[in-house]
């Protein structure tokens, strides 16, 4: 039982794994930011739970008052920053399908 577990959460996580692989290789924000949708939109497809919408969009908002709080303390700084010229456009997407992971991974453990 702990080896399906273990194998649904890095089914869960490989997205993720793919969307950060593709920060060095893709230069474009705004394309890096439609490849990220094409991601998520294609793992909502392939897998979709009741919850995950609103858990996405609540990734989307929190981490994005969050980091824009980081960064406006000085605590983070980005080279990249296409999002209200202070961040990176994608950024915030990376993070909110993150929130949906944990909380796949969360139910599958529990």
């Amino acid at each position: 039982m702990a080896i399906r577990k273990t194998v649904s959460i890095a089914a869960n996580i490989a997205p993720i794994l793919l969307m950060i692989a593709l920060i060095p290789l893709v230069s474009d924000d705004f394309a890096l930011t439609a490849l990220y949708g094409v991601i998520i939109v294609a793992s909502f497809i392939v897998k979709h739970k009741r919850r995950d919408l609103g858990v996405f969009l609540f990734g989307l908002v929190t981490m994005f008052f969050s980091e824009w709080l980081f960064i406006g303390t000085g605590v983070e700084t980005f080279a990249r920053n296409s999002l209200f010229g202070f961040m990176p456009l994608w950024l915030p997407f990376l993070w909110a399908y993150g929130f949906v992971v944990i909380e796949r991974s969360l139910e599958i453990l529990g």
